[in-house]
């Protein structure tokens, strides 16, 4: 739990930058994005020593998820500053995954 917490403030911290960069939209296209990381880590998290077959299953709905949340960004916002601050919110995350995975 301590691990999604500050997965959570990192992520946050990366909101607030998107936000003060690009304004609303990329403030709420940063907030999709680590909606959508916080859900897919959560996901995974409990099966990470399963069999392959069980990893997978959840890896790839934490994948379906983040496609989910570019999915709704493009619905609700459709402006470049909200789906620059869903990617500048979610690659660093992505990047930094395997750590809040241990």
């Amino acid at each position: 739990m301590k691990a999604v917490a500050l997965l959570a403030a990192l992520g946050v911290g990366l909101v607030v930058v998107a936000g003060i960069l690009g304004g609303r939209p990329a403030a709420i296209g940063g907030s999709v994005a680590l909606a959508a990381q916080l859900w897919a880590v959560t996901l995974l998290r409990p099966k990470m020593r399963a069999p392959n077959p069980e990893f997978m299953a959840r890896w790839l709905g934490g994948m379906g998820i983040r496609l989910l949340g570019v999915g709704i960004v493009l619905i609700v916002s459709r402006t470049v500053p909200a789906l620059l601050g869903y990617v500048g919110v979610l690659l660093p995350l992505l990047f930094l995954e395997t750590r809040f995975l241990r």
